[in-house]
């Protein structure tokens, strides 16, 4: 009997293990394509939805990972103008907006969920692109202001709506849009018998 539960965790741990690099790998794709999307100066974060996914069904962890690797993706195809300005600004603002942004997304689902699996779905939804450009408003105050100035924005909050705000709103939608795909993946790999 030992045996047949040792073989049963293997095989979750070994699902588990292949379930999140599957997710690694498709937020590498999705932010690598949309590094391609331009609304303004910045391009669309598809990979919110796949990190979101990520942190409902392996946890907060899972979403740091998630939204490190994404992170990673921006510094490396999408961070030019900023690297330019200040390297350990931008590896400091890109690296902890990435970060948190999953991490939130996952405790907030993790406190919602047993109250309304689609409420906590929209939740983390919400979260994660409001942390992701939180951060990134907050690392462009701390570490960029003066560049921004130079590059006609006056103050955080008119960079914020004149040369991001398309980006967020549209990264908002697309969560809120797939919210219900999102819950009926998370449903799959709940009610998934061993």
């Amino acid at each position: 009997m030992n045996k047949e539960n040792n073989l049963k965790q293997n095989a979750t741990s070994t699902e588990k293990l292949v379930m999140y690099a599957i997710l690694t790998a498709i937020v590498v794709v999705l932010q690598w394509l949309g590094s391609f999307i331009h609304f303004g100066v910045f391009s669309i974060n598809l990979a919110l939805a796949p990190i979101i996914i990520g942190a409902a069904i392996g946890g907060p962890i899972t979403g740091a990972w998630l939204g490190l690797v994404c992170a990673a993706v921006i510094l490396y195809k999408d961070s030019g103008p900023f690297l330019a300005v200040n390297v350990a600004g931008t590896v400091i603002t890109v690296l902890l907006k990435g970060v948190l942004s999953g991490l939130l997304a996952g405790v907030t689902y993790k406190l919602i969920e047993s109250k309304n699996r689609l409420a906590a779905v929209v939740a983390s939804g919400i979260v994660c692109p409001v942390v992701n450009t939180g951060i990134f408003l907050l690392g462009c105050k701390v570490f960029f202001m003066e560049q921004l100035k130079g590059w006609g924005f006056t103050s955080i909050w008119k960079y914020m709506v004149l040369g991001i705000g398309m980006n967020f709103v549209i990264e908002l939608l697309i969560n809120l849009v797939l919210s219900s795909v999102i819950v009926r993946l998370i449903e799959i790999k709940i009610n998934k018998k061993y």
